[in-house]
């Protein structure tokens, strides 16, 4: 009781530290470094330039960064993380789409866009290439919602006037919805194209998509990942369209097909404008952060998610290293086992060297391509990376009790399995836990990728506030105190273990 009264003392003490160090440091200022003046396309010769991975002003910057002037492109996951680092005076400009340009501006006084055009683009949907018929359908749709104003509509509900916005929203319509489920890929953040709010993603695309499913009669479900994941989601099946400000590229029509055009835009430059913006105290940060739109759902919806993702795949993992083990351990001392010992080195060779992250994207999008349940995707992909270091930690433990308690169960009448169960396990269990807990550990931390096929983890929920408030550090620092904090709670139950365990020996 006393361990945990001062662990919560600890956490709290912490947590306020990094609060008073928020309040009083300096908000959006930089880190002294002086950037490059950029006052049009032509001055980004030479510049560092950030932008959004994936994105078609990725691929203009990219035609810049071998003119031998010494031009640098930053390529982050987020439009708003490019932002972020703009503010800090990381990068000189961000290359990007309009309309996401002119939500970063509005929610960040310090910074502006360039007057000059950059690029025009024309956005359209992405499709499977298989499936033309799908292509005709929604072609057909969105020709219907042309012609009788509801597109034009919800394009002025999003990027009109100001006297227009937010006054022609989109409402479902009561139809038969029996021809299936229209699944939709997208990144929700982009505004206003697609982005969060009250805990839904909603935008400009997402409203074209209600609309078209009302038009085909079928019910919408929205799959949200990272930008660079949706053209793999759909041409691995995993969702019907992708819907997230695609521009029409040669190089995308390679992959899948276009929809009929729905919008123009273009690409622009985004500066900053001066060295200071408003502060806001840190009573606003905290009230931006997690109250506003009751945001601290994203958090306690990610946490819960975590969890359940930890929990099993811990239970996977330790089932399925104690038989690896057991297989390994039995072929290492008896000689047998040799085909199933062969699968398994093959096995722990190949998991233990390549990245967890690679693994999670390979079960995602191709070997568990039909698959619709997130949390079991990511569950079994965790799990069975964690069970190859599991065996490993359960064979070294076996291999460390003295061969004699092996003798002594055999000249007992015991078979090979009865004195692993009863005599040896119970003594490598002592050796074994100490480095299990720290697989647990680094389980728990390596679910924090989840969010590249979509799920809404721990550090999405955090990444998904950020992308709201553009503020970094509130967001971040709850997201690490919770991990924190579980790590701790395990520690500590872990050592309570280890102390029964040595008085039971006395």
């Amino acid at each position: 009781m006393r361990n945990g009264k001062k662990i919560c003392l600890f956490l709290i003490t912490l947590m306020l530290g990094a609060l008073l160090l928020a309040g009083c440091g300096k908000n959006g200022q930089g880190d002294g470094t002086k950037t490059k003046q950029i006052t049009g396309a032509a001055d980004l010769s030479g510049a560092i330039i950030g932008v959004q991975t994936g994105t078609t002003g990725a691929d203009y910057a990219a035609e810049l960064e071998n003119d031998g002037q010494g031009t640098k492109v930053e390529r982050y996951n987020k439009g708003a993380d490019a932002v972020q680092a703009l503010k800090l005076g990381k990068i000189d400009c961000v290359v990007i789409d309009e309309q996401p340009a002119i939500a970063f501006v509005n929610q960040n006084s310090n910074i502006r866009i360039l007057d000059e055009e950059f690029v025009t683009e024309e956005y359209a949907f992405c499709i499977a290439k298989e499936n033309t018929e799908l292509l005709e359908q929604v072609n057909a749709a969105l020709s219907e919602l042309r012609e009788d104003g509801t597109l034009q509509n919800i394009i002025k509900n999003y990027i009109g006037s100001d006297e227009e916005l937010g006054q022609y929203p989109y409402e479902r319509k009561e139809v038969e919805r029996t021809n299936g489920t229209l699944v939709i890929g997208t990144n929700a953040e982009f505004p206003p194209y697609e982005y969060y709010e009250n805990n839904q993603i909603t935008g400009l695309d997402i409203d074209i998509m209600y609309a078209v499913s009302d038009i085909l009669g079928m019910d919408v479900q929205i799959e949200d990942m990272a930008f660079d994941s949706v053209i793999a989601a759909v041409t691995s099946g995993k969702v019907n369209i992708g819907a997230s400000g695609f521009t029409i590229t040669e190089d995308r029509k390679k992959n899948i097909n276009f929809t009929d055009s729905y919008i123009t835009s273009r690409q622009v430059i985004i500066v900053k404008d001066g060295d200071s913006e408003a502060k806001a105290s840190l009573r606003e940060k905290f009230y931006d952060n997690f109250i506003k739109d009751n945001r601290y759902q994203y958090i306690v919806k990610g946490l819960g998610n975590t969890l359940i993702i930890t929990i099993l795949a811990v239970i996977l993992g330790i089932i399925g290293g104690f038989l690896i083990a057991i297989v390994r351990t039995n072929h290492d001392r008896n000689g047998g086992l040799t085909i199933l010992n062969f699968v398994c080195r093959v096995y722990l060779t190949v998991i233990r060297g390549t990245p967890v992250m690679i693994q999670l994207l390979i079960i995602y999008y191709v070997i568990l391509a039909s698959a619709t349940n997130k949390i079991m995707v990511a569950a079994i992909a965790f799990g069975l990376n964690s069970a190859a270091y599991v065996a490993e930690i359960v064979r070294s433990g076996i291999m460390s009790v003295d061969m004699g308690q092996f003798e002594a169960g055999r000249s007992l009448g015991l078979g090979y399995k009865q004195t692993m169960i009863f005599i040896v396990l119970p003594q490598a269990i002592k050796n074994i836990l100490p480095a299990l807990l720290n697989e647990v550990i680094s389980l728990l931390k390596e679910t924090s990728i989840s969010g590249y096929i979509g799920l809404t983890d721990l550090t999405k929920g955090g990444d998904i506030i950020r992308g709201n408030t553009y503020e970094a550090f509130l967001p971040l620092l709850a997201v690490a105190v919770i991990y924190l904090a579980l790590v701790m709670l395990l520690s500590f139950g872990v050592s309570k273990l280890e102390r029964r365990l040595r008085n039971n020996e006395r």
